[in-house]
């Protein structure tokens, strides 16, 4: 039997609300830092105390109190009263003193030193939570884990967090490279948003094909890829509708509006196009959305930037823009078709809703950083 799209288009919206319904957070795991970066944290990294806990060195030499060593030159050697105190980097210092000289600026004659230059407090020194204050949160829930986040959890002594990183599958339907390049780019958009994602690829475009596939495994979210138009050999909807509901197929949604929406019991699903231009439209409108919820992420946060051009749009289907700056304003380079040089080439995206017939140039919008995401 032939896929067959409705009479009327799902507004996105309506898509989006069905897909998500009884969708909660993934719970978090405890995960070493290795194993943490590029997942989302689930709890807020904070110190009870300052670090460093004392000040430290940070240049090997010699330890001392500045306000003894005030008006010292080369020209007007200063004599010490007492024996200074010879630290390496890391070494705690010593209470009374409070910078460090290096080793060619105290001299020794004999048993007696004498300094050539002064220095300010805090010189070759780091104070008591120079690093980190204490409460200070070095990482916060909702936040992709970062190496230079590791790096500063590491040095204060921290080795395990805990992540949220929910279970992904990216089922190949194969028919083309396109649809095989953009599975691989689903694929890869999903790690890059925190989850454990794994690729599969069905054995054939028949129902039973696809439905072997997508009953194998227990995830958070299902993504199929390819084999939802209307085609004789597409067969991702009708498989979909075998193992679960089908919640809605054929979104107002350009590039991709022959996508589909399930569930599998509890599972969300989404069946996307196989075109690149697609596959990106469906990762941005739904696929990052269900991510964001899984891993609960706070909102993404827009850049405002008024519009080099005009840009128009047509009633009752919501269409992806891609931007690239220019003159500090956005510049459309693609909407509603994207070719593979708009999607090399853009820095941001923004949807133009279906009520909205588009925007006059210098009209203030908010599109979404695409390096965030992808």
């Amino acid at each position: 039997m032939t896929q067959r799209l409705p009479a009327a288009l799902t507004p996105l919206d309506v898509a989006l609300r069905f897909l998500l319904e009884g969708v909660n957070p993934v719970e978090p795991i405890d995960a070493s830092l290795a194993e943490s970066v590029g997942g989302i944290a689930a709890e807020a990294a904070s110190l009870q105390m300052a670090y460093p806990v004392f000040n430290i060195a940070v240049i090997d030499g010699w330890a001392l109190p500045s306000r003894d060593i005030v008006g010292a030159s080369s020209y007007s050697p200063l004599p010490l009263s007492v024996q200074p105190v010879w630290v390496e980097a890391g070494d705690r210092l010593p209470d009374h003193c409070d910078c460090v000289l290096d080793a060619d600026l105290v001299e020794q004659i004999g048993p007696m030193f004498q300094v050539l230059a002064e220095a300010v407090p805090g010189h070759g020194i780091r104070r008591a939570g120079d690093d980190v204050s204490a409460g200070r949160f070095v990482i916060s829930p909702g936040r992709r884990v970062n190496a230079r986040e590791t790096l500063a959890l590491r040095v204060i002594g921290l080795d395990r967090i805990q992540i949220r990183s929910p279970r992904v599958c990216v089922i190949d339907v194969p028919s083309t490279d396109d649809s095989t390049a953009s599975s691989q780019f689903i694929l890869e958009f999903a790690k890059a948003a925190g989850a454990r994602a794994v690729g599969v690829r069905t054995m054939g475009r028949d129902a039973a094909s696809i439905s072997t596939a997508v009953g194998e495994g227990a995830y958070d979210l299902l993504i199929t890829v390819g084999g939802t138009g209307v085609g004789r050999t597409d067969s991702t909807v009708q498989a979909l509708a075998t193992r679960g509901v089908v919640l809605a197929h054929g979104l107002a949604l350009q590039p991709g509006r022959t996508a589909a929406v399930a569930k599998i019991g509890t599972t969300p699903v989404i069946a996307t196009p196989g075109f690149p231009d697609q596959a990106l439209a469906v990762c941005l409108m739904l696929v990052q959305p269900a991510l964001d919820l899984l891993t609960a992420r706070p909102p993404r946060q827009e850049i405002v930037r008024s519009l080099a051009r005009k840009v128009s749009s047509s009633i009752g289907v919501a269409e992806i823009m891609l931007l690239v700056t220019l003159d500090d304003k956005w510049m459309p380079i693609a909407a509603g078709q994207l070719s593979l040089d708009a999607i090399a080439r853009s820095e941001a995206w923004l949807v133009v809703a279906g009520d909205s017939e588009g925007y006059a140039a210098g009209t203030a919008v908010g599109a979404f950083p695409l390096r965030d995401m992808t």
